[in-house]
């Protein structure tokens, strides 16, 4: 018998906690992906992430979690500052990748095409 105290339920200010992250990573992703594109490996990730958020067929909990890791690259404010040389993106890309990985399932190679054609880049070489 399931016990009461441990059933899982939906967070009532999920919404409202999404739809301010949502906002924030709106209003600055690509201007941050504009300066670090060049200079962090996870750049297409991200991209990706991004188009995976935007796409409707993404179910909510994935959005979620993608614009709570995106929130955390696109913020000024984290664990480590972004400017400390050779450090400074360790803690977005491990934010980035452990979000990724719960939900690589639903990062589509559509969004990956889409990231790599909005940050220039040539799709990998299949060998």
């Amino acid at each position: 018998m399931p016990n009461p105290q441990f059933e899982q339920t939906e967070p009532r200010n999920l919404p409202v906690l999404y739809a301010k992250q949502e906002e924030k990573v709106r209003a600055g992703f690509w201007k941050k992906m504009a300066k670090v594109a060049g200079h962090i490996p996870f750049a297409e990730e991200a991209a990706a992430a991004w188009f995976c958020t935007r796409d409707p067929n993404t179910p909510m909990r994935v959005k979620a979690t993608l614009i709570a890791a995106l929130a955390y690259f696109v913020l000024p404010t984290d664990l480590v500052p972004d400017f400390i040389a050779g450090l400074g993106f360790t803690d977005d890309a491990s934010v980035l990748m452990a979000a990724i990985g719960l939900v690589s399932t639903h990062v589509t190679p559509a969004h990956r095409k889409a990231a790599r054609e909005a940050l220039h880049m040539h799709a990998p070489d299949p060998k």
